[in-house]
């Protein structure tokens, strides 16, 4: 099997994986060995202080196997001081660096963690890359130590380069199908799903079927729209690429489709919605004997009433400072885009962020967003 062939197995793989999770060993095997790697992690968390944890998943493997019990050693033992993450965390997206270059000559000496829990995980010589991940969210891939005695060449490093856009679009999906209680749906089942709307497409690119949430934007010609079975998009600029990316979903018969993801302008001044295509891999029959080979996922971002700090402060006991903080962070805001717009430092952000925790009893970003969007629904006080 030649190397390309290689990487479009492991993509075919990955896009199983996105629809689902069951497939993720296998995906994982072949991110391995089409690398030249012993084992990956994958850790998708929240914009957190380095060595802080707001984890959303993470998925340790090697060859295949689940090796959650080396990731929670690792977060208990080890990532509280690991040197490296830091500086992990500061890599621009996307750049691809030897673990062991993120640690200084004296502390490769006495870092337990590169001295004890690398090596035990077979992680010590491997690769790390950070990726940004949705709504100001964290990526990293961490890729184990290289098979062959020789270490990294440029080969190996080129392909991991890449398979990245594939595997942030599965962290991407993943994430998109969470926010709509759709993890685990069958194809027959994602059609059920009020938090999005979806959309089966056969092998020659023409609608299925529809569920309610895409039927309703269909109708209204909000950004997309049904002409004759053919999923468009309503300005043609946005149709151009929306066809190339159904195009290259449907898989050819000799070979395999991709995923790809784009934003659609709305008929008004409304946000965008977010268009997740990804090819079936398994066509599946339905009532009509058509077969489904492609699946659309959108995304309607939820118009909420703007919420007040001043209504945040009030109900939930913060000081006013704090309750900036967690509405900006309810806006999808990170860390640092809530230091640069409210003119703070970074590390003053931080302690914020800390004391929010300890007010609302949590431990995760998403517990104090979660907080504050459930003032939304209250009804505002009368003057």
């Amino acid at each position: 099997m030649s190397r390309q062939d290689a990487l479009d197995r492991t993509v075919a793989s990955l896009n199983e994986a996105m629809l689902d999770d069951a497939r993720w060993p296998e995906a994982s095997a072949l991110l391995e060995e089409v690398c030249g790697a012993k084992g990956n992690i994958l850790i998708f968390s929240g914009d957190v202080p380095a060595n802080d944890l707001d984890l959303f998943f993470v998925k340790c493997h090697q060859h295949g196997e689940d090796r959650r019990d080396w990731a929670r050693e690792y977060f208990r033992l080890y990532h509280p001081a690991d040197e490296h993450v830091p500086r992990l965390i500061e890599l621009p997206h996307g750049k691809v660096v030897p673990r062991a270059s993120l640690f200084s000559e004296s502390e490769r000496k006495t870092s337990p963690a590169y001295n004890e829990g690398l090596p035990r995980y077979d992680m010590r010589d491997g690769l790390t890359v950070r990726l940004d991940g949705p709504r100001g969210s964290r990526i990293v891939w961490g890729i184990g130590d290289p098979v062959g005695a020789d270490g990294w060449t440029a080969s190996q490093i080129e392909i991991v380069a890449r398979v990245l856009p594939h595997l942030r679009q599965y962290v991407r999906v993943r994430s998109e199908l969470a926010e709509a209680g759709a993890l685990g749906a069958s194809l027959a089942e994602f059609l059920d799903n009020r938090c999005a709307g979806v959309i089966q497409l056969d092998r020659d690119g023409r609608i299925v079927e529809t569920n309610d949430g895409a039927l309703k934007l269909l109708r209204r010609k909000d950004g997309l729209r049904d002409e004759w079975r053919v999923l468009q998009a309503v300005w043609r600029e946005d149709d151009s690429r929306l066809q190339r990316l159904i195009a290259r979903a449907l898989p050819p018969p000799d070979g395999r489709g991709t995923n790809g993801s784009m934003t659609v302008r709305r008929s008004v001044a409304r946000q965008r919605l977010v268009v997740h295509v990804m090819p079936v891999t398994s066509p599946v029959a339905d009532y009509c004997t058509r077969r489904v080979a492609a699946l659309v996922l959108i995304v309607e971002p939820v118009n909420r009433t703007p919420i007040e700090p001043e209504l945040v402060e009030k109900l939930l006991g913060l000081t006013p400072s704090e309750a900036k903080v967690a509405v900006l962070l309810a806006e999808g805001r990170t860390l640092r885009q809530i230091a640069s717009a409210t003119g703070r430092k970074y590390s003053t952000v931080r302690t914020h962020l800390k004391h929010l925790f300890a007010k609302l009893g949590a431990s995760r970003q998403f517990e104090v967003v979660q907080a504050v969007l459930a003032l939304s629904s209250l009804p505002r006080p009368r003057d």
